[in-house]
């Protein structure tokens, strides 16, 4: 995609969005008109769901009609990315626009301070009405919302306890219907003068998988077949990869797989059985959570907001699907590091629109934010990309990325590591005082499933020194604290 964008072109899309005031002085009557015309922002976030199980990703294992039309009326970003992998660090990132070294919450152990300013806040300082639905998992209670009702914890898929502006009351029903007839709630009821922004956070697809009754045979007849890396035996690697306890074939529970397998299977075929077992299940609540993506849009449909709302379908981080054996995510492979990220808003992303620019999760708050016409707090360390959806990718848009994972050992013994990833290379290194100093580089372009490193192969050896050059650069720019090395 060409870079840059014409100030005729953005001319056109400040008028789209009535902000062309703001180029010249200020006029209370254009300014009025402007607060009237801002649009409405509906963030769904579902939970763990990988871009490889949706289907305008090019998914070879389900289908997600509602999901997928987001992307057919606007844009899907094929290079979205996490900067931690892992729940509650992620909606962090998401919501203060800042790494989890910065925003304080690094490991699902850690306490979210509610104090700090984030998106919400900001959005509700300018008229905005606000609601936060569903999962929050962040242990402190929301803050810079007008309306609240969340899940305690990681929450129930049947029957679940939710927690009302303080008050919990026990919901019946199946999770992904409640959460979404909550939101649709909220949107009908909403204050029609002013603009609200909703963040719609499903439970589903998070372990351990329950689907309701509408969809728990599907797939019941078909035979989905493993990930070419589903027998990855992790050689030419760390050891990081071979340490860690989230294989399919080995570390899934009882809980998980919900039933014995059947005792005349072993080796390959009891191998297929739990992958078949953990991954239909998998796709049963993606399923659920596709039909009520459908049922939002009809709702802003039905309610005549469409036009004037950007609808955001994302995950708080990648999954493995049973690749390199796996389920779960955290390590900085591309099934954990890649997130979903698909936008509409009419009139202003072009419909069936693809992007390849390289959009980070901290960058999710400064987008919505400018998208608002709000001004973007100096400390936030991502960058508005609402540009780049419009089709005008800023010429000294980045060209790579800082990750950083810290939980360990509990709940999978995957290292803690931090690297960087350019569009053709990723340099990780694994850290852990006394037990793994350890690096791995992958070529994305000859070796795109990550397999073989090739950190000590000698026809890399300057790709290392420019790579671990920007490494250096990326934790001194963004200050992360040399103990965390």
């Amino acid at each position: 995609m060409a870079r840059g964008c014409s100030r005729r072109k953005a001319l056109g899309y400040m008028g789209a969005l009535g902000l062309g005031s703001i180029l010249g002085g200020w006029n209370p009557v254009a300014e009025a008109k402007t607060r009237k015309k801002k649009p409405n922002i509906v963030f769904i976030m579902s939970d763990d769901h990988a871009a490889h199980a949706i289907g305008c990703y090019g998914s070879r294992i389900n289908r997600t009609p509602n999901i997928d039309r987001i992307a057919d009326e606007g844009v899907r970003f094929e290079n979205c990315f996490c900067t931690n992998s892992i729940c509650g660090p992620s909606r962090a990132c998401i919501l203060t626009g800042k790494y989890s070294h910065v925003n304080g919450f690094k490991t699902n152990s850690d306490k979210f301070d509610g104090s700090q300013p984030t998106f919400p806040k900001l959005l509700r300082n300018e008229g905005y009405k606000t609601a936060m639905i569903g999962k929050w998992h962040l242990v402190t209670d929301p803050t810079g919302f007008d309306y609240w009702n969340i899940l305690p914890g990681q929450g129930n898929y049947h029957d679940p306890i939710m927690i009302e502006m303080g008050r919990k009351h026990k919901k019946q029903g199946y999770v992904t219907d409640l959460i979404t007839d909550l939101a649709i709630d909220f949107v009908r009821k909403r204050d029609r003068e002013a603009p609200f922004c909703l963040m719609c956070h499903h439970k589903a697809p998070h372990r351990n998988w329950l689907p309701d009754a509408k969809h728990a045979r599907m797939y019941e007849d078909e035979d989905i077949r493993e990930p070419d890396t589903f027998k990855d035996d992790y050689a030419n690697r760390s050891r990081a990869a071979a340490e860690a306890t989230m294989r399919v074939n080995r570390d899934l529970t009882p809980e998980d797989l919900k039933m014995d397998p059947p005792p005349e299977l072993s080796g390959e075929a009891l191998d297929h059985w739990k992958y078949e077992r953990y991954i239909k299940d998998y796709l049963r609540v993606v399923a659920s959570v596709d039909d009520n993506v459908g049922r939002l849009l009809d709702t802003l449909d039905q309610e005549g907001l469409a036009e004037n709302t950007l609808v955001v379908y994302t995950s708080d981080q990648g999954f493995f699907l049973g690749d390199h054996g796996w389920y779960d995510k955290r390590f900085m492979y591309e099934e954990s590091l890649r997130m979903p990220f698909l936008a509409r808003l009419p009139g202003v992303i072009k419909p069936g629109s693809i992007n390849r620019d390289m959009v980070l999760n901290v960058d999710f708050a400064p987008t919505f934010l400018d998208l608002a016409n709000v001004r973007v707090p100096g400390d936030m360390q991502g960058r508005s990309f609402f540009p780049i959806m419009k089709g005008c990718t800023p010429k000294d848009w980045r060209d790579a990325m800082y990750y950083q994972y810290y939980e360990f050992p509990r709940p999978h013994n995957a290292c803690p590591h931090y690297g960087v990833r350019t569009s053709r290379y990723k340099l990780i290194h694994y850290f852990l005082p006394g037990h793994m100093d350890e690096w791995e580089l992958f070529d994305l372009e000859k070796d795109p499933r990550e397999i073989h490193s090739v950190y000590t192969d000698p026809a890399y050896a300057d790709i290392v020194t420019q790579l671990k050059g920007r490494l250096a650069a990326f934790r001194k720019e963004l200050q992360v604290p040399e103990e965390s090395t």
